[in-house]
């Protein structure tokens, strides 16, 4: 594929713009061998190396693809590299993905190896320095840190070296380079502020412009405009000048004209709109626009006929450091070809549309603008729809910019980018530029990158690299290099189906292109299928084989598929693949998804026949099920095909190769009824299979009947009408084909409806659905149901369900409109008595639902309903009754139906609510309704006394009393009563019975006799009972708790104390007997006596708990004297129990009550002075006579409590002193504080303080650092609580007056924080002699007014959480001022006990 350097010679010479390929680089280029004799400067300038091939410039739309340079330089792009990596292809089968994208290797990146040697060279062997800044145009240019221009043609020979080291010295570096569009002229930009103007042709200078712009200032753009005697140019000062060339008489001049002065906003990138040869006739040309970007904006202004700017644009925000960026680019838009202007400044590149209006306008238009997650620092087009962008971490992305797509990234850190940053510093001229400037040109590379016609060169160090994008061919070929068949396959479909992007070298016909991308792609297929056969695995499992063909064989198909070479698949891939069995496998296996999408319809016999064989060897059965019916029958064997399908029981194939291959489509129904057929008739149940079989005939039959092909499409039109009559027929054979001659009479409709009576009535309801004006189907249907009648009609085999539906089925078939059916109405009433016969109880619910269902359909079944009425209450179906009283309007008979149907009898609430609720009904009805619930309402309540309640409260309020009389039994009553008086959630939450006080008190009895345990809940929720008459009830009943908490509820603690006291007392009488017992008891009662002491211990927990409860929810209220006879006596009873178990050794009980004991005493030693408790126990004859020992526990006990008290209290203390103290440290350091003024001049009068010499005058100084006049103070009454001059407390007139700048600061916490903690108060008294002002502070007393003792609340609850000491009170339980706790006594006061201390001040921001 390679051509000679002679023939690119020559393609270069007729000035074609042709770029060819070089090899990859390769680290030695930079090492110069070792020589015995230094070759001269001319030698090396002018060498063009044997072994070197020349570099061709190609105008990418004219490239011929067939001369492509076959030694590309491999570049691993992100697309190419992800995609060939082999653990993409661990997939159980590779299906092609035609949305996935393969871009393979865009761009071919050569390095130009000519010219990068002889840079190296001249910069080596002659000092030329290093590169600064390349153009490219018909001929490369590249100028040197030396001030020389080395120009290259296109072989890379180097034909001119400008300039010389003298002017090198001279002028600096090159900076900037331009050629203008027919390659005579060559524009050079110096660091130190020239520029010079040379001919390519001879190379003569012939311009040296020393006074374009200011001195001083580097050249950092010049380029040529599409006029050869205009230019312009950009200089470090961040001005733009235009430069016209003028010849007059010989002498050459130019004259500069300043376009745009840095003064206004530095620009620092210029771009003038060139365009290519086609378009240099275009009308927008003729305005020589220029595009200018600056630091902050874009200006694109016409040079010509006159200067004017046509647009300026501001950039979005961006980093300081981002470098602007400009491109050209001619674009055709809506059939007409445009320029586009692409700029970005930091990660989003902007498009604009230029286009010139009919009025000689120029008409800008923003396009869809470009996001990448990167910093930009070079931008150029490659061709209309495709960018190549740098980042600032030099990565080369290439974009197509109408999908935004970043087609492939390249890493550039290899060509060593040169920067053009000592330019844009001006260190040639002193470094004399601004900060803004200096910062975006730390990566600015504008002079190391040009583009020309499709190709981009960039400058590296030492080196020098071209791009330009690959043809299609190269790109597939590139991926077929690196064997990924898969990518380069989708990556040719892709430019088949036109979708691919960066095209080059295609034709624009679709049809010639398909061809050429299709050839190329059958050889693809073929080298991938010869590829796969050679790199196959020679040994080892099977399944790694099977797995590497199923990474190959779909990808062929599909694409054989796709392009439509069905042909090329079957014959020569076939034939390829078949030498290896596994992959004759996989091929054949991969068929059937293209079958079964009907990809594939047709096959080859022999592949047909291997498809067979294959399919049967390995069991897959269903798979080749699908696949048959979705193929052609031509292409089939029928007989081979029938019989695998009937020995392997594919019964859907089968039907689908006698219907398609034999227009036959009974023989199929023949040979399934064969098999269900006797089984049913025997009584035999079916197995799995044969259901399933079943209801394949079935759907066969319907479809059959409605024109639809088993088991998909549609039977042929001229053959519907004669497979409707043939099933017909079928059906009402009078026998079957191998008939025995026992067989009854119609089999086949008698089978069908024993395998499943519904589905085949339905069948037959959709086919007769069709009938209309075709005489013969009518009479098929007259003579199926007289079949069905005759079959089914007083047959013991059928069920009540099986003849019922039969009947509906009928029914419905004569309510239609155009019904033609005959059917003798005797009939139905002979099913009426059939199903309506209450001898027969099986199947009660199913022949009831069956009547239902018969009567719902209506229309021509009208029964005698006094008859049917008695039929059906004869049956009990009340469902029946129902019905018809429905129709009559006898709501209140079917409240009977409910009641007595058993299954339905809970849903009879909610017919009498939604009966009662809703509108519709007349009163009559509803009144009947009422009547028959009040009738019934005993059954009701029985049935479900929660619902019945709930229906009362909403219908039968006014007629409670009339209920509770109905309703004799008390039981049944209280759980009526219970429902009907609980609290209510919702709607009628608020619903007041008549007489609820009553009803309350009647529960409140039942409850008494019937629910103890919920006795005291009701006491506590409901308000509805008087309290005297509950006491009397529970007194009755004995239910003490309850009367306890009534008697406490009147106030009458003591009395509500006795009588759990006595409760208690009881308990523990019962205890001492049974411990009694224990003790006499012999071994065998001993368990049994042990569980009955627990319970009974519980018992007495329980009731002195709520003793304690009680006794300690009163205290608080009563005196020292009432309390004692609170607790004494229940403490007394505790005593004497222990000491009566205790004589009767039952070790357990003894500890049990020692404990219970124990904790009277410590809950008693809240309210109750320990001396007073000690003095009472001495007292005690059960103890005052007995030795010390005995009451050793309980004062030990005390004593310990006593401890823990008062270890408590010294902590609680020792806390208190600590928070006191922290305190008061930091008021001490807030008030001590110097304060800094924020100014010096008064906040109310805004004059200095300092304003009169001559007077004495006093200034207020506040901690938030505001600063007052004393008068001035006094004139706005900042002052509050005047006692005296000096104790006159101040408030900050700004933070704290509502007239304030600020407003009022009452209750803003912000506000805190500039109130004034510690005032001062500074007289100053100045003296008119002495010049030093001396100060006299007299400080007013530390204060805190009302807004600052909270603010310290505020900050004592943020800084410590809650206080100390209100925990503990809280703790406490002593809160009344006449008790002597073991605590301390309450001081007068505590609960409002705060500490007003000032909270430290907070530092200014």
């Amino acid at each position: 594929m390679s051509e000679s350097p002679d023939a690119r010679s020559l393609r270069s010479a007729s000035s074609q713009l042709n770029l060819m390929e070089m090899d990859a680089i390769d680290d030695k280029e930079f090492d110069i061998p070792q020589v015995d004799t230094p070759p001269t400067l001319e030698s090396i300038l002018n060498e063009l190396e044997d072994e070197e091939e020349p570099f061709v410039l190609e105008d990418t739309c004219m490239l011929n693809t067939d001369n492509m340079d076959a030694h590309s330089c491999d570049t691993s792009s992100l697309a190419s590299s992800d995609s060939g990596d082999p653990a993409h292809l661990k997939r159980k089968r590779r299906t092609v993905d035609l949305n996935a994208t393969v871009h393979g290797s865009v761009l071919r990146h050569s390095l130009l190896k000519g010219i990068s040697a002889q840079i190296v060279s001249a910069a080596d062997k002659v000092d030329a320095g290093l590169p600064t800044a390349i153009t490219v145009s018909g001929v490369i240019a590249v100028g040197t840190s030396h001030g020389l221009a080395l120009v290259f043609d296109t072989n890379q020979a180097l034909r001119l070296c400008l300039g010389t080291k003298a002017t090198g010295a001279e002028f600096g570096a090159v900076s900037a380079l331009s050629i203008n569009h027919d390659c005579s002229r060559l524009l050079c930009g110096f660091a130190k502020g020239q520029i010079t103007m040379w001919d390519l042709a001879s190379g003569k200078l012939l311009r040296t412009i020393t006074d374009a712009h200011p001195p001083g200032t580097a050249i950092l753009h010049v380029k040529f405009t599409d006029d050869p005697t205009l230019a312009v140019c950009n200089d470090s000062g961040g001005s733009v000048f235009e430069l016209a060339f003028r010849r007059v008489m010989g002498m050459r001049s130019c004259d500069s004209r300043c376009l745009f002065s840095g003064s206004k906003g530095e620009v620092c990138c210029i771009e003038p709109l060139r365009a290519p040869p086609d378009f240099r006739d275009h009308p927008i040309t003729q305005y020589s626009l220029l595009a200018m970007a600056s630091l902050t904006k874009i200006l694109v202004i016409g040079l010509k006929p006159s200067l004017k700017v046509w647009m300026t644009f501001p950039y979005s925000k961006s980093d300081p450091a981002s470098v602007p960026q400009l491109a050209w680019q001619f674009v055709p838009v809506q059939k007409m070809v445009n320029p586009i202007l692409a700029f970005c400044k930091g990660d989003t590149v902007h498009f604009l549309l230029v286009k010139k209006e009919e009025t000689g306008t120029i008409h800008v238009i923003k396009q869809k603008q470009l996001h990448l997650s990167c910093d930009i620092i070079s931008l150029s087009w490659i061709n209309s729809r495709t960018l190549v962008l740098v980042d600032s971490h030099e990565k080369l992305q290439v974009v197509d910019r109408p999908s935004q797509e970043v087609l492939e990234t390249l890493d550039l850190e290899q060509v060593q980018l040169v920067y053009n940053s000592r330019h844009f510093k001006s260190l040639a001229t002193g470094g004399n530029v601004s900060q803004a400037l200096a910062l975006v040109g730390e990566k600015a590379c504008y002079q190391s990158v040009s583009s020309q016609a499709g190709q981009i060169v960039y400058l590296g160090t030492k080196s020098a690299h071209i791009m330009a994008l690959r043809s299609w061919r190269e790109r597939i070929d590139c991926l077929l290099k690196q064997e990924h068949f898969v990518e380069a396959l989708s990556l040719a479909w892709s430019f088949h189906e036109g979708t691919a992007k960066a095209v080059v070298g295609l034709f624009g016909d679709p049809l010639k292109r398909k061809g050429v991308v299709g050839d190329k792609m059958v050889e693809i297929l073929f080298q991938f299928a010869e590829h796969a056969l050679k790199k196959c695995p020679e040994q080892g499992k099977i399944q790694v084989m099977e797995q590497h063909f199923h990474d190959v064989v779909p990808v062929l198909v599909d694409y054989c598929l796709l392009l439509k070479r069905a042909d090329l698949m079957f014959n020569q891939l076939y034939a390829q693949l078949v030498e290896n069995m596994v992959a004759k496998g996989v091929f054949l296996e991969s068929l059937e998804s293209y079958i079964v999408a009907d990809r594939l319809g047709h096959l080859t016999t022999p592949i047909m026949r291997d498809l067979l064989a294959h399919y049967h060897g390995n069991g897959m059965m269903d798979s080749l099920e699908r696949c048959i019916v979705h193929l052609d029958v031509t292409s089939l064997d029928i007989q081979q095909v029938v019989q695998v399908c009937w020995e392997n029981q594919l019964y859907d194939a089968m039907i689908y190769v006698f219907n398609s291959g034999m227009n036959d489509y009974i023989t199929p129904m023949e040979k399934l009824f064969a098999v269900i057929g006797p089984q049913l008739r025997a009584g035999r149940s079916l197995k799995d299979e044969e259901v399933v079989m079943g209801n394949k005939l079935l759907v066969y039959i319907s479809c059959c009947l409605a024109g639809r092909a088993y088991p998909l499409g549609d039977i042929p039109e001229d053959l519907v009408v004669q497979v409707k009559y043939q099933v017909f027929e079928f059906l009402i054979r009078l026998h079957s084909a191998d008939s025995l001659e026992e067989e009854e009479v119609f089999p086949i409709i008698r089978t069908l409806l024993h395998f499943d009576t519904r589905e085949f009535l339905n069948v037959l309801a959709m086919t007769f659905e069709d009938f209309k004006n075709d005489k013969q189907a009518l009479e098929y249907q007259q003579r199926i149901v007289d079949i069905l009648l005759q079959v089914m009609v007083d047959n013991p085999d059928f069920t009540p369900s099986q003849v019922g539906g039969l009947f509906t089925f009928l029914a419905r078939q004569l309510a239609k409109p155009d019904n033609t059916l005959f059917v003798n109405r005797k009939l139905f009433d002979q099913v009426l008595e059939f199903l309506c016969c209450p001898d027969d109880d099986s199947r009660h619910t199913e022949r009831q639902q069956v009547l239902l269902e018969l009567l719902q359909v209506g229309g021509v079944v009208q029964f005698n309903e006094g008859r049917l009425l008695a039929l059906a209450e004869k049956a009990k179906f009340y469902q029946i009754c129902e019905f018809l009283y429905e129709k009559k309007h006898l709501y209140d008979r079917i409240i009977d139906c409910y009641l007595r149907d058993p299954l339905r009898k809970g849903e009879v609430f909610s017919y009498i609510h939604n009966l009662l609720s809703m509108p519709g009904y007349s009163p009559e009805e509803k009144q009947a309704v009422r009547d028959k619930v009040l009738q019934h309402i005993k059954e009701l309540v029985t049935l479900d006394p929660s619902k019945s309640a709930d229906l009362v409260v909403f219908h039968f309020a006014q007629e409670v009393q009339q209920i509770i009389c109905e309703l004799q039994d008390d039981q049944l009553l209280f759980q009526f009563l219970s429902c009907l008086l609980e609290p209510r959630e919702g709607h009628h939450s608020g619903t007041t019975l008549p007489l609820e006080r009553d009803l309350h008190e009647l529960l409140l009895d039942l409850l008494c006799r019937f629910g103890p345990k919920q006795l005291l809940n009701f006491l506590q929720t409901s308000q509805h009972y008087r309290l005297e008459e509950a006491i009397q009830m529970t007194q009755k009943h004995h239910r003490n708790e309850a009367t306890a908490h009534l008697l406490e509820k009147k106030g009458d603690v003591h009395g509500a104390f006795t009588v759990l006291l006595e409760t208690l007392k009881e308990k523990l009488s019962v205890l001492t007997v049974a411990s009694d017992r224990g003790a006499d008891g012999g071994e065998g009662r001993r368990d049994e006596e042990e569980r009955d002491s627990e319970s009974k211990l519980t018992g007495v927990k329980d009731s002195l708990n709520d003793i304690i409860v009680l006794c300690h929810r009163n205290s608080d209220s009563l005196y020292q004297q009432q309390r004692e006879a609170l607790w004494f006596p229940l403490l007394e009873t505790m005593m004497a129990s222990q000491k009566l178990v205790k004589g009767l050794n039952d070790e357990h009980t003894f500890e049990v009550l020692k404990e219970l004991t124990m904790k009277v005493l410590n809950c008693m030693s809240s309210f109750i002075s320990l001396p007073a408790i000690i003095q009472r126990i001495l007292k005690d004859p059960v103890y005052g006579k007995g030795k010390l020992a005995e009451i050793q526990g309980l004062i030990l006990g005390m004593l310990d409590t006593f401890n823990y008290e008062q270890t408590l209290l010294e902590t609680t203390t020792s806390l208190l002193n600590h928070d006191l103290h922290w305190s008061l440290a930091h008021l001490r350091a807030a008030v001590t504080r110097g304060l800094h003024p924020r100014q010096d001049y008064c906040n109310i009068c805004l004059q200095q303080y300092k304003r009169r010499q001559d007077s004495a005058e006093e200034i207020i100084v506040f901690s938030c650092g505001h600063l007052y006049h004393y008068q001035c103070l006094q004139q706005k009454d900042s002052g509050w609580g005047v006692t005296s001059e000096l104790q006159q407390r101040w408030s900050c007139y700004k933070c704290s007056s509502s007239q304030g700048g600020r407003g009022g600061a009452s209750t803003d916490p912000k506000r805190g924080r500039s109130t004034s903690l510690a005032q001062t108060r500074v007289t100053s008294v100045y003296h008119d002699a002495g010049a030093e002002v001396h100060r006299k502070k007299v400080f007013v007393d530390a204060t805190l007014d009302l807004q600052q003792e909270q603010s310290w609340d505020q900050l004592r609850c943020l800084y410590r959480g809650p206080s100390r000491l209100s925990i503990l009170s809280e703790l406490s339980h002593c809160h009344s001022s006449d008790r002597t706790g073991l605590l301390f006594p309450a001081q007068p006061g505590t609960d409002h006990f705060q500490l007003k201390l000032s909270p430290p001040p907070l530092l200014e921001e």
